[in-house]
Protein backbone atom coordinates (compact mmCIF):
# COMPACT_ATOMS: atom_id res chain seq x y z
CA UNK A 1 0.00 0.00 0.00
CA UNK A 2 2.56 2.54 0.56
CA UNK A 3 3.97 2.05 -2.63
CA UNK A 4 0.93 2.62 -4.50
CA UNK A 5 0.64 6.05 -1.93
CA UNK A 6 4.32 6.66 -2.39
CA UNK A 7 3.78 6.61 -6.53
CA UNK A 8 0.50 8.79 -6.77
CA UNK A 9 2.32 11.27 -4.11
CA UNK A 10 5.24 11.08 -6.32
CA UNK A 11 2.78 12.73 -9.15
CA UNK A 12 0.79 14.54 -7.44
CA UNK A 13 3.18 15.96 -5.19
CA UNK A 14 6.47 14.78 -4.64
CA UNK A 15 8.31 16.16 -7.81
CA UNK A 16 7.05 19.36 -7.36
CA UNK A 17 8.59 19.41 -3.74
CA UNK A 18 11.23 17.84 -4.33
CA UNK A 19 12.35 20.53 -6.73
CA UNK A 20 11.62 22.98 -4.26
CA UNK A 21 13.78 21.66 -2.11
CA UNK A 22 16.58 21.14 -4.51
CA UNK A 23 16.24 25.10 -5.66
CA UNK A 24 16.24 26.20 -2.03
CA UNK A 25 19.83 23.46 -1.97
CA UNK A 26 21.32 25.23 -4.74
CA UNK A 27 20.58 28.85 -3.43
CA UNK A 28 21.91 27.74 -0.06
CA UNK A 29 25.20 26.21 -1.34
CA UNK A 30 26.27 29.88 -3.12
CA UNK A 31 27.26 31.43 0.52
CA UNK A 32 29.68 29.18 1.97
CA UNK A 33 28.35 29.64 5.58
CA UNK A 34 25.15 28.21 4.82
CA UNK A 35 26.27 24.43 3.46
CA UNK A 36 24.87 22.70 6.03
CA UNK A 37 21.17 24.24 5.48
CA UNK A 38 21.75 23.19 1.88
CA UNK A 39 22.52 19.20 3.12
CA UNK A 40 19.37 19.58 5.14
CA UNK A 41 17.45 20.40 2.34
CA UNK A 42 18.55 18.11 -0.19
CA UNK A 43 18.34 15.50 3.06
CA UNK A 44 14.04 16.41 3.52
CA UNK A 45 13.67 16.93 -0.14
CA UNK A 46 14.62 13.34 -0.90
CA UNK A 47 12.13 12.58 2.21
CA UNK A 48 9.27 14.90 0.19
CA UNK A 49 9.87 12.78 -2.65
CA UNK A 50 9.41 9.41 -1.19
CA UNK A 51 7.07 9.95 2.27
CA UNK A 52 5.44 6.63 2.89
CA UNK A 53 6.97 3.97 5.02
CA UNK A 54 9.32 6.45 6.52
CA UNK A 55 9.06 9.37 9.40
CA UNK A 56 11.23 12.18 10.92
CA UNK A 57 12.51 11.33 14.57
CA UNK A 58 14.45 13.79 16.55
CA UNK A 59 18.26 13.53 16.53
CA UNK A 60 19.77 12.26 19.80
CA UNK A 61 22.47 14.37 20.07
CA UNK A 62 20.87 17.81 18.72
CA UNK A 63 21.42 20.58 20.80
CA UNK A 64 21.43 24.37 20.56
CA UNK A 65 23.37 24.74 17.44
CA UNK A 66 20.31 22.64 16.03
CA UNK A 67 17.54 24.83 17.35
CA UNK A 68 19.66 28.11 16.50
CA UNK A 69 20.18 27.28 13.29
CA UNK A 70 16.46 26.46 12.64
CA UNK A 71 16.02 30.05 13.65
CA UNK A 72 18.04 31.05 10.69
CA UNK A 73 16.38 28.43 8.26
CA UNK A 74 13.18 30.08 9.25
CA UNK A 75 14.39 32.97 7.80
CA UNK A 76 16.09 32.03 4.66
CA UNK A 77 13.80 28.82 3.10
CA UNK A 78 11.71 26.98 5.71
CA UNK A 79 8.71 29.99 5.53
CA UNK A 80 8.22 29.51 1.82
CA UNK A 81 8.74 25.74 1.85
CA UNK A 82 5.61 25.34 4.55
CA UNK A 83 4.06 27.73 2.25
CA UNK A 84 4.38 25.28 -0.88
CA UNK A 85 3.63 22.10 1.27
CA UNK A 86 0.31 24.33 2.26
CA UNK A 87 0.10 25.05 -0.91
CA UNK A 88 0.00 21.25 -2.00
CA UNK A 89 -2.20 20.39 0.13
CA UNK A 90 -5.07 22.09 -0.05
CA UNK A 91 -5.97 20.60 -3.68
CA UNK A 92 -5.12 17.06 -2.38
CA UNK A 93 -7.48 17.31 0.01
CA UNK A 94 -10.52 17.98 -2.32
CA UNK A 95 -10.35 13.88 -4.09
CA UNK A 96 -11.14 11.52 -2.08
CA UNK A 97 -7.84 9.51 -2.90
CA UNK A 98 -5.48 12.66 -1.94
CA UNK A 99 -6.71 13.14 1.59
CA UNK A 100 -3.94 10.34 2.65
CA UNK A 101 -1.21 12.71 0.93
CA UNK A 102 -2.85 15.97 1.90
CA UNK A 103 -2.33 14.62 5.47
CA UNK A 104 1.60 13.57 4.74
CA UNK A 105 1.92 17.36 3.22
CA UNK A 106 0.59 19.02 6.75
CA UNK A 107 3.35 16.59 8.70
CA UNK A 108 5.51 17.82 6.54
CA UNK A 109 5.35 21.21 7.22
CA UNK A 110 7.20 20.79 10.71
CA UNK A 111 9.58 19.13 9.19
CA UNK A 112 10.28 22.17 6.53
CA UNK A 113 10.37 24.87 9.30
CA UNK A 114 12.87 23.20 11.61
CA UNK A 115 14.87 20.41 9.48
CA UNK A 116 17.94 20.74 11.79
CA UNK A 117 18.49 18.19 14.78
CA UNK A 118 16.08 15.31 12.50
CA UNK A 119 16.94 11.93 11.61
CA UNK A 120 14.51 10.20 8.76
CA UNK A 121 14.01 6.66 9.67
CA UNK A 122 11.96 3.48 8.15
CA UNK A 123 8.53 3.58 9.89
Amino acid sequence: MKTLLNLIWLVFAGFWLAFGYAVAGVLLLLPIVTIPFAVASFRIGAYALWPFGRTVVDHPRAGVGSALGNILWILLAGWWLALMHLCTAIPLFVSIIGIPMGWANLKLIPVSLMPLGKVIVPA
